[in-house]
């Protein structure tokens, strides 16, 4: 089954992406967008959870079959890799954004086991920053990155690079320019704005500024 389709229809209903070509979002980085996209929605919707779920799934045993475990990016990608792990009978392990400031001071939480082959949970890749910092937490902490999973992808040259010169597979269930062409084609978005949202695309730091 190809989910992109359904998956883009899935987060426009329940405003899990939301559009505003003319009233543009801000976002943490000082980029002004035209989208916003927030995956923990779907968290509190079960037909959307499961749509991802066996989505997320299906993208393991299609491109990672030799998968041993599964690791969220915290936080996001925590919940969605709970889901996984659980339905594939898999262990878990989640990575911090920074090691804990007291305790054990982990920076990974879970069974570290080394040489075990992981795949990598995200729930939305933006320019990949975040997302490669804890592939690489994970390398040092001795584990095998077979790749990366998400949900959703802004499709950013820049995220391509970055993948690229980490030497990381990235296959997500949706996309930017699939999620447009859906919105377009279920009145989400009008045909005329279809020129602004290309272009905030192409330079998204410059975009109305």
């Amino acid at each position: 089954m190809n989910y992109t389709k359904e998956v883009a229809l899935s987060l426009l209903k329940i405003e899990a992406v939301r559009l505003r070509p003319e009233e543009p979002f801000k976002w943490a980085s000082g980029w002004n967008s035209p989208i916003y996209c927030d995956n923990r929605l779907t968290l509190s919707f079960p037909e959307s959870r499961n749509l991802i779920r066996d989505g997320l799934v299906d993208l393991i045993k299609t491109y990672y079959p030799e998968c041993e475990c599964i690791a969220g990016v915290a936080t996001a990608g925590i919940p969605q890799g709970a889901i996984i792990a659980d339905t594939m009978n898999l262990p878990m392990i989640y990575v911090r954004p920074k090691p804990k400031d007291h305790g054990m001071q982990n920076l990974i939480e879970g069974k570290i086991t080394k040489g075990q082959k992981i795949v990598v949970v995200e729930d939305l890749i933006s320019t990949g920053g975040s997302s490669l910092k804890a592939v690489e937490a994970l390398k040092e902490g001795g584990f095998e990155i077979l790749g990366m999973i998400g949900i959703f992808t802004y499709g950013f040259q820049i995220a391509a690079q970055n993948f690229q010169e980490a030497g990381v597979a990235l296959h997500t269930l949706c996309n930017y320019d699939e999620l447009i062409k859906e919105a377009v084609a279920n009145r989400y978005v009008k045909e005329d704005q279809l020129a602004t949202l290309s272009e905030w695309r192409k330079n998204p730091h410059l975009w109305k500024k």
